[in-house]
């Protein structure tokens, strides 16, 4: 009979774990053993890419009632991909994007993506 937390362990975690459109999507887990011989697991670090290396498609000036989710959904067709207007704005916590009437919001492509090339 195998383990179940070898089981767990020996599954890929970077697909398992988390959806495709989720922040934490293809980060690493690591473990750690602490005082009591339990193994504790955890995710490693993300690293927020600069915002200055994303493609800037468009900019959104924050109305009242913008709310992140909304943003989302109209600019990238999913309200979960609030964190990436997070990432293009160096905004740590969603709802400090849309705080501020008349802040000016970054729209970008996702990281590694340089846009349409037209002949």
């Amino acid at each position: 009979m195998n383990d179940p937390l070898q089981t767990i362990l020996g599954l890929n975690a970077k697909a398992s774990m988390f959806p495709p459109n989720s922040r934490y999507h293809g980060i690493d887990t690591a473990s750690m053993e602490i005082c009591d011989g339990r193994e504790i697991i955890y995710l490693r670090r993300r690293f927020v890419p600069e915002p200055e290396r994303f493609v800037l498609i468009q900019e959104h000036t924050v109305v009242q009632g913008d709310r992140p989710d909304i943003l989302a959904a109209k600019y990238l067709g999913d309200p979960e991909q609030f964190w990436r207007l997070c990432d293009a704005n160096r905004v740590i916590d969603p709802n400090d994007m849309t705080d501020v009437i008349g802040r000016r919001l970054r729209i970008t492509l996702p990281e590694g993506m340089t846009g349409v090339n037209y002949v």
